[in-house]
């Protein structure tokens, strides 16, 4: 992965990013993209739980948790 490229994983709290490609193997990214997380999405990060996992984001309106692990394979600007 290249340095200027960030995951859903290090958006901050209350920060927006749009989904550039999404990474992993089939059933990972099968199930992200069943969420609606698909390239040119828009992203909002709502909350993240106090122990830092799962994360809180609104796509298309809906609000979805996210682990960590699957938050890693969304790569955003």
């Amino acid at each position: 992965m290249a340095s200027e490229e960030k995951t859903l994983r290090d958006v901050p709290v209350g920060g927006t990013a749009t989904v550039v490609k999404l990474v992993g193997d089939g059933a990972i990214k099968r199930r992200i993209m069943d969420m609606g997380i698909t390239k040119g999405t828009t992203v909002d990060v709502r909350k993240v739980a106090p122990l830092g996992d799962p994360i809180e984001i609104t796509v298309r309106g809906f609000e979805l948790s996210l682990r960590k692990d699957e938050a890693q394979n969304v790569l955003v600007k």
